[in-house]
């Protein structure tokens, strides 16, 4: 059932923040250090911030603040914690999220509505392919969501496509949790053993981490692929553990659809200025009816599009756009400026192309350069010049390429203690 907000006019939606935003500044000022500090260095009387676009009085909140800050942020004692959440920590050190009890049960409705809007019931079954240890999010999110829905789920994990098919066959599973690629593995295994995988009870998979769209909301290359060999229904998210909530597509496909119940969000240009519909901006977000660590005007790095016209899903939300990159890893290479999506979207329709890891690196001209180190069983005669001739066919520009051996690669992209895999490595 889509949330009466979520159906509302976006003037309703934006009314209905704005009721709610100044409990919200009182809260971060009365009991977060960070926010109480910056309002008083800043001459802030947020009894005057009554309006979504009164919060441009406020200076944004980085990732580097919250690195360099992170105790001052909490606002709760220790004894209101129930669970301990670190980032992963992309762009720089992971950042402790404490979550209490109401947290909780807010992360919960966010992703029972979240899967409810990829056209989930409780009739499902998920097959839950994400970690729930690794003081990971995500995991923890997808269960309580999918356990909040009344569907069932199989804490699978990540990885061992052979477990994955013997829960397939033994508990009949009707979707997937997971990141996009390992479809690909999942598929690949079923081919080398004889499994008719086309015939199973998925039909299904909310997909994470890795972008399934291009911005004209075309599938990617990698969307395209497992299509191609299994088609099954592929619904694209977007999170990220500072908001404790998510975007997620329904099933046109047009992007992920905003919870203004949960998260004011501001898409802003390097200046923090507005960008307008349609354009990319840095995707901000404001928090709502968090406890243990609220933030307000917190830029995630993330880029996108939004798009206000309403969907024939019955949502009336602001939709997000695929994410194009993020801004700390914009490249000018050779006077083109490129995120790395770009290139894993190249490489992904390679074939021969096993695996792989992008690295960038300042060279001794002090200008960003580019290698791409590639995992190969075999490297045919001229394929160095043919995946240059890829890359200038789509960028106008080729990069530096190396080939290595598979599990080379693989270890790279796998590091012991990571929860996801790497295959971005900023050494600038």
């Amino acid at each position: 059932m889509i949330p009466i907000i979520e159906t509302k006019s976006l003037s309703e939606q934006k009314s209905h923040q704005e009721a709610q935003l100044p409990a919200m500044l009182q809260y971060v000022s009365e009991r977060s250090k960070f926010y109480s500090e910056l309002f008083s260095k800043h001459n802030i009387d947020i009894s005057k911030i009554k309006t979504l676009e009164d919060l441009l009085q406020i200076p944004v909140t980085t990732k580097g603040d919250i690195q360099n800050h992170n105790n001052d942020f909490i606002c709760v004692a220790p004894s209101k914690i129930i669970d301990y959440i670190t980032t992963s920590g992309t762009l720089g050190d992971p950042v402790l999220f404490p979550m209490t009890d109401k947290d909780l049960d807010r992360l919960a409705y966010n992703e029972c509505i979240s899967f409810e809007c990829a056209d989930s019931t409780s009739d499902d079954i998920f097959q839950l392919m994400t970690t729930l240890d690794k003081r990971f999010m995500a995991g923890l999110a997808y269960f309580l969501g999918i356990r909040k829905l009344g569907a069932g789920v199989v804490r699978v994990g990540g990885g061992i496509p052979e477990l994955q098919w013997d829960t397939i066959n033994r508990i009949n599973p009707t979707a997937f949790v997971t990141v996009p690629s390992f479809l690909l593995k999942l598929i690949e295994y079923a081919e080398a053993n004889g499994i008719d995988y086309k015939n199973t009870s998925i039909n299904k998979a909310i997909c994470i981490g890795e972008s399934l769209r291009n911005e004209d909301f075309s599938l990617t290359i990698l969307g395209q692929r497992i299509k191609d060999k299994w088609d099954i229904k592929l619904y694209s998210t977007y999170a990220s553990s500072e908001m404790s909530a998510a975007f997620t597509e329904c099933s046109e496909g047009k992007g992920g659809h905003h919870h203004p119940e949960l998260v004011i969000v501001e898409f802003l240009d390097e200046e923090n200025k507005p960008v307008a519909e349609g354009e990319p901006g840095e995707v901000t977000i404001t928090t709502l009816g968090v406890e243990g660590m609220p933030l307000l005007r917190f830029k995630t790095g993330d880029l996108c599009s939004h798009y206000s016209e309403p969907c024939s899903c019955g949502r009336t939300t602001i939709r997000l756009g695929p994410i194009v990159g993020r801004r700390k890893q914009m490249i000018k290479y050779k006077g083109t400026t490129l995120y790395p999506p770009a290139l894993y979207d190249i490489l992904n329709n390679i074939e021969g192309v096993t695996n792989y890891v992008v690295e960038v690196f300042t060279n001794d001209i002090g200008t960003d350069e580019i290698l791409i180190r590639i995992g190969c069983d075999v490297v045919p005669e001229n394929f160095e010049k043919d995946i240059k001739d890829h890359f200038r066919a789509k960028l106008r520009v080729a990069p530096q390429v190396k080939f290595e051996d598979v599990d080379v690669i693989n270890k790279i992209q796998f590091p012991e203690l990571s929860r996801k895999p790497v295959v971005f490595f900023d050494k600038r």
